[in-house]
Protein backbone atom coordinates (compact mmCIF):
# COMPACT_ATOMS: atom_id res chain seq x y z
CA UNK A 1 0.00 0.00 0.00
CA UNK A 2 2.62 2.38 0.92
CA UNK A 3 4.51 1.52 -2.59
CA UNK A 4 1.45 2.06 -4.23
CA UNK A 5 0.63 5.82 -2.76
CA UNK A 6 4.64 6.86 -3.30
CA UNK A 7 4.43 5.80 -7.14
CA UNK A 8 1.19 7.40 -6.90
CA UNK A 9 3.16 10.83 -5.48
CA UNK A 10 5.63 10.68 -7.71
CA UNK A 11 3.44 10.50 -11.07
CA UNK A 12 1.73 13.61 -9.52
CA UNK A 13 5.05 15.31 -9.03
CA UNK A 14 6.00 14.64 -12.51
CA UNK A 15 2.91 15.67 -13.87
CA UNK A 16 2.74 18.82 -11.87
CA UNK A 17 6.16 19.34 -13.30
CA UNK A 18 5.84 18.60 -16.74
CA UNK A 19 2.47 21.00 -16.46
CA UNK A 20 4.76 24.19 -15.17
CA UNK A 21 7.38 23.26 -18.01
CA UNK A 22 4.53 23.17 -20.54
CA UNK A 23 3.38 26.41 -19.10
CA UNK A 24 5.69 28.12 -18.74
CA UNK A 25 7.24 27.25 -22.48
CA UNK A 26 3.99 28.75 -23.76
CA UNK A 27 4.29 31.95 -22.06
CA UNK A 28 7.82 32.84 -23.22
CA UNK A 29 6.97 31.29 -26.38
CA UNK A 30 4.72 33.88 -26.55
CA UNK A 31 6.63 36.16 -25.59
CA UNK A 32 9.54 35.54 -27.67
CA UNK A 33 6.78 35.81 -31.05
CA UNK A 34 6.30 39.19 -30.24
CA UNK A 35 9.83 40.21 -29.56
CA UNK A 36 9.85 38.74 -32.92
CA UNK A 37 7.64 40.79 -34.61
CA UNK A 38 9.19 43.84 -32.77
CA UNK A 39 12.28 42.80 -34.20
CA UNK A 40 11.07 42.36 -37.88
CA UNK A 41 9.12 45.63 -37.31
CA UNK A 42 12.30 47.25 -36.66
CA UNK A 43 14.58 45.35 -39.55
CA UNK A 44 11.40 46.35 -42.06
CA UNK A 45 11.66 49.93 -41.00
CA UNK A 46 15.16 50.02 -41.37
CA UNK A 47 14.83 48.64 -45.25
CA UNK A 48 11.91 51.08 -46.00
CA UNK A 49 14.16 53.91 -44.50
CA UNK A 50 17.19 52.56 -46.48
CA UNK A 51 15.54 52.70 -49.72
CA UNK A 52 14.54 56.32 -49.09
CA UNK A 53 17.07 58.30 -50.92
CA UNK A 54 17.11 61.25 -53.19
CA UNK A 55 18.26 62.31 -56.60
CA UNK A 56 21.46 64.16 -57.27
CA UNK A 57 21.17 66.27 -60.72
CA UNK A 58 24.38 67.11 -61.90
CA UNK A 59 25.05 70.44 -63.76
CA UNK A 60 25.47 69.43 -67.30
CA UNK A 61 28.80 70.20 -68.03
CA UNK A 62 30.35 68.29 -65.37
CA UNK A 63 33.30 66.49 -66.96
CA UNK A 64 33.11 62.35 -66.01
CA UNK A 65 36.31 62.12 -63.73
CA UNK A 66 35.25 65.06 -61.38
CA UNK A 67 31.30 63.03 -61.11
CA UNK A 68 33.07 59.87 -60.19
CA UNK A 69 35.55 61.16 -57.23
CA UNK A 70 31.96 62.85 -56.01
CA UNK A 71 30.76 59.84 -55.75
CA UNK A 72 33.73 58.22 -54.32
CA UNK A 73 33.23 61.49 -51.61
CA UNK A 74 29.50 60.05 -51.32
CA UNK A 75 30.19 56.02 -50.65
CA UNK A 76 32.73 57.52 -48.15
CA UNK A 77 30.42 59.67 -45.90
CA UNK A 78 28.87 58.74 -42.99
CA UNK A 79 25.74 59.06 -44.05
CA UNK A 80 25.40 57.23 -47.26
CA UNK A 81 24.51 53.37 -48.19
CA UNK A 82 24.72 53.43 -51.63
CA UNK A 83 25.09 55.33 -54.82
CA UNK A 84 24.56 55.05 -58.28
CA UNK A 85 25.98 57.09 -60.78
CA UNK A 86 23.50 57.31 -64.36
CA UNK A 87 24.80 59.73 -66.77
CA UNK A 88 22.75 61.72 -69.47
CA UNK A 89 22.73 59.09 -72.28
CA UNK A 90 21.87 56.18 -69.70
CA UNK A 91 19.11 58.17 -68.35
CA UNK A 92 18.14 58.98 -72.25
CA UNK A 93 18.11 55.08 -72.79
CA UNK A 94 15.91 54.51 -70.00
CA UNK A 95 13.62 56.88 -71.06
CA UNK A 96 13.40 55.20 -74.49
CA UNK A 97 12.68 51.82 -73.29
CA UNK A 98 9.67 53.10 -70.86
CA UNK A 99 8.43 55.29 -73.90
CA UNK A 100 8.84 53.04 -75.93
CA UNK A 101 9.68 55.87 -78.83
CA UNK A 102 13.14 57.62 -79.83
CA UNK A 103 12.63 61.04 -77.83
CA UNK A 104 15.98 62.53 -78.47
CA UNK A 105 15.04 62.08 -82.26
CA UNK A 106 12.05 64.06 -81.69
CA UNK A 107 13.51 67.00 -80.11
CA UNK A 108 16.74 66.95 -81.24
CA UNK A 109 19.22 66.83 -78.45
CA UNK A 110 19.49 65.07 -74.96
CA UNK A 111 18.08 67.16 -72.64
CA UNK A 112 19.02 64.79 -69.61
CA UNK A 113 21.22 65.93 -66.74
CA UNK A 114 23.93 63.45 -65.12
CA UNK A 115 22.76 62.16 -62.02
CA UNK A 116 23.62 59.95 -58.84
CA UNK A 117 21.30 57.88 -57.06
CA UNK A 118 21.58 58.13 -53.38
CA UNK A 119 20.63 55.46 -51.07
CA UNK A 120 21.02 56.64 -47.12
CA UNK A 121 21.74 54.50 -43.97
CA UNK A 122 18.08 54.21 -42.01
CA UNK A 123 19.76 56.64 -39.02
CA UNK A 124 19.89 59.95 -41.30
CA UNK A 125 16.82 58.88 -42.88
CA UNK A 126 14.86 61.32 -41.00
CA UNK A 127 13.67 64.96 -42.64
CA UNK A 128 15.87 66.91 -40.54
CA UNK A 129 19.36 64.93 -40.84
CA UNK A 130 18.07 64.62 -45.18
CA UNK A 131 17.38 68.55 -44.98
CA UNK A 132 20.92 69.08 -43.56
CA UNK A 133 22.74 66.56 -45.85
CA UNK A 134 20.67 68.05 -48.97
CA UNK A 135 22.34 72.16 -47.51
CA UNK A 136 25.79 69.90 -47.66
CA UNK A 137 25.65 68.47 -51.09
CA UNK A 138 24.10 71.15 -52.63
CA UNK A 139 26.79 73.13 -51.56
CA UNK A 140 29.09 70.79 -53.99
CA UNK A 141 29.89 72.84 -57.26
CA UNK A 142 29.45 69.99 -59.47
CA UNK A 143 25.47 70.03 -58.21
CA UNK A 144 22.47 71.43 -59.78
CA UNK A 145 19.70 70.22 -57.85
CA UNK A 146 18.74 67.75 -55.62
CA UNK A 147 14.99 66.19 -55.80
CA UNK A 148 13.25 63.61 -53.61
CA UNK A 149 9.69 62.70 -52.18
CA UNK A 150 9.58 65.40 -48.16
CA UNK A 151 5.71 64.00 -48.02
CA UNK A 152 6.35 60.33 -48.31
CA UNK A 153 9.40 60.39 -45.86
CA UNK A 154 8.16 62.12 -43.64
CA UNK A 155 4.67 59.75 -43.46
CA UNK A 156 6.74 56.78 -43.32
CA UNK A 157 8.76 57.83 -40.23
CA UNK A 158 5.52 59.29 -38.41
CA UNK A 159 3.90 56.00 -39.18
CA UNK A 160 6.70 53.71 -37.85
CA UNK A 161 6.79 55.58 -34.98
CA UNK A 162 3.38 55.22 -34.30
CA UNK A 163 3.60 51.63 -35.01
CA UNK A 164 6.69 51.27 -32.51
CA UNK A 165 4.97 52.87 -29.86
CA UNK A 166 1.47 50.36 -30.37
CA UNK A 167 3.93 47.34 -29.87
CA UNK A 168 5.79 48.53 -26.95
CA UNK A 169 2.77 49.20 -25.43
CA UNK A 170 1.53 45.54 -26.21
CA UNK A 171 5.23 44.08 -25.35
CA UNK A 172 4.83 45.71 -21.80
CA UNK A 173 0.96 44.74 -21.41
CA UNK A 174 2.14 41.06 -22.44
CA UNK A 175 5.19 40.95 -20.53
CA UNK A 176 3.00 42.10 -17.11
CA UNK A 177 0.42 39.01 -18.66
CA UNK A 178 2.68 36.46 -18.66
CA UNK A 179 4.65 37.05 -14.96
CA UNK A 180 1.22 37.10 -13.52
CA UNK A 181 0.76 33.28 -15.78
CA UNK A 182 3.91 31.97 -14.52
CA UNK A 183 3.66 33.49 -11.08
CA UNK A 184 0.37 31.50 -10.53
CA UNK A 185 1.68 28.29 -12.34
CA UNK A 186 4.59 27.88 -9.19
CA UNK A 187 2.14 29.17 -6.58
CA UNK A 188 -0.21 26.20 -7.80
CA UNK A 189 3.18 23.77 -7.97
CA UNK A 190 4.60 25.32 -4.17
CA UNK A 191 0.94 24.55 -3.08
CA UNK A 192 1.21 20.78 -3.45
CA UNK A 193 4.10 20.90 -1.63
CA UNK A 194 3.03 23.08 1.71
CA UNK A 195 2.65 20.29 3.75
CA UNK A 196 6.88 19.16 3.09
CA UNK A 197 7.55 22.96 3.74
CA UNK A 198 6.17 22.87 7.12
CA UNK A 199 7.53 19.23 7.49
CA UNK A 200 11.26 20.93 7.34
CA UNK A 201 10.07 23.77 9.44
CA UNK A 202 9.27 21.35 11.83
CA UNK A 203 12.82 19.45 12.10
CA UNK A 204 14.89 22.64 12.19
CA UNK A 205 15.44 23.62 8.52
CA UNK A 206 16.37 27.40 8.05
CA UNK A 207 14.68 29.36 5.90
CA UNK A 208 16.90 29.48 3.14
CA UNK A 209 17.84 25.59 3.52
CA UNK A 210 14.08 25.11 2.41
CA UNK A 211 13.65 28.08 -0.41
CA UNK A 212 16.99 26.37 -2.17
CA UNK A 213 15.87 23.95 -4.12
CA UNK A 214 12.80 25.59 -5.02
CA UNK A 215 14.35 28.09 -6.56
CA UNK A 216 17.18 26.15 -8.14
CA UNK A 217 14.89 23.74 -9.61
CA UNK A 218 12.06 26.38 -10.69
CA UNK A 219 15.05 28.27 -12.48
CA UNK A 220 16.01 24.79 -14.14
CA UNK A 221 12.16 24.64 -14.98
CA UNK A 222 12.20 28.34 -16.69
CA UNK A 223 15.99 27.19 -18.52
CA UNK A 224 14.72 24.05 -19.92
CA UNK A 225 11.26 26.09 -20.93
CA UNK A 226 13.16 29.12 -22.81
CA UNK A 227 15.40 26.51 -24.78
CA UNK A 228 11.78 24.62 -26.02
CA UNK A 229 10.57 27.99 -26.84
CA UNK A 230 13.73 29.40 -28.61
CA UNK A 231 13.40 26.48 -30.66
CA UNK A 232 9.80 26.52 -31.08
CA UNK A 233 10.65 29.97 -32.49
CA UNK A 234 13.48 28.87 -34.84
CA UNK A 235 11.16 26.42 -36.24
CA UNK A 236 8.39 28.82 -36.80
CA UNK A 237 11.52 31.79 -38.84
CA UNK A 238 12.57 28.30 -40.73
CA UNK A 239 8.94 27.53 -41.94
CA UNK A 240 7.65 31.78 -41.87
CA UNK A 241 11.07 32.38 -44.30
CA UNK A 242 10.44 29.04 -46.49
CA UNK A 243 6.50 30.37 -46.89
CA UNK A 244 7.42 34.12 -46.96
CA UNK A 245 10.79 34.46 -49.05
CA UNK A 246 10.84 38.21 -48.66
CA UNK A 247 11.49 37.94 -44.81
CA UNK A 248 15.23 36.39 -45.49
CA UNK A 249 15.76 40.28 -46.31
CA UNK A 250 14.75 41.38 -43.38
CA UNK A 251 16.70 38.20 -41.19
CA UNK A 252 19.20 39.71 -38.67
CA UNK A 253 21.05 37.36 -36.66
CA UNK A 254 22.18 39.40 -33.94
CA UNK A 255 18.57 40.24 -33.28
CA UNK A 256 17.82 36.84 -33.43
CA UNK A 257 20.58 35.79 -30.49
CA UNK A 258 19.37 39.19 -28.41
CA UNK A 259 15.90 37.92 -28.55
CA UNK A 260 16.82 34.21 -27.20
CA UNK A 261 19.14 35.54 -24.95
CA UNK A 262 15.99 37.60 -23.43
CA UNK A 263 13.63 35.07 -23.69
CA UNK A 264 16.60 32.39 -21.39
CA UNK A 265 16.76 35.34 -19.26
CA UNK A 266 12.92 36.04 -18.61
CA UNK A 267 13.01 32.34 -18.08
CA UNK A 268 15.30 32.05 -15.27
CA UNK A 269 14.18 35.32 -13.05
CA UNK A 270 10.88 35.01 -13.40
CA UNK A 271 10.84 31.36 -12.46
CA UNK A 272 13.41 32.12 -9.75
CA UNK A 273 11.58 34.83 -8.37
CA UNK A 274 7.82 33.27 -8.15
CA UNK A 275 9.50 30.66 -6.87
CA UNK A 276 10.83 32.65 -4.01
CA UNK A 277 8.08 34.47 -3.25
CA UNK A 278 5.81 31.07 -3.33
CA UNK A 279 7.96 29.69 -0.58
CA UNK A 280 8.22 32.76 1.02
CA UNK A 281 4.08 32.83 1.22
CA UNK A 282 4.14 29.16 2.91
CA UNK A 283 7.12 29.57 5.30
CA UNK A 284 5.33 32.24 6.81
CA UNK A 285 1.84 30.86 6.86
CA UNK A 286 -0.01 29.71 9.82
CA UNK A 287 -0.50 26.02 10.30
CA UNK A 288 -4.24 26.40 10.60
CA UNK A 289 -4.32 28.14 6.88
CA UNK A 290 -2.28 25.57 5.56
CA UNK A 291 -5.54 23.06 5.29
CA UNK A 292 -7.94 26.21 3.47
Amino acid sequence: MARQEEIYTRRRLRSSYLTSVISITLVLFMLGLLGFVLIYARSLTDHLRENIGFTIYLKKNAREASILKFQKSLDASDFVRTTTYISADEAASQIKKELGEDFIGFVGYNPLYPSIEARLKSEYTQLDSIQNIEKLILADELVSEIDYQRDLIGEINSNMHRISIILLGFAVLLLFVSIGLINNTIRLSVYSKRFIIRSMMLIGATQGFIRKPFIFKGMLHGILSAFIASAMLELLIYFASKEIPELDALHNSTYLTILFGVVLFLGIIITGLANYMAVRKYLKMKIDNLYL
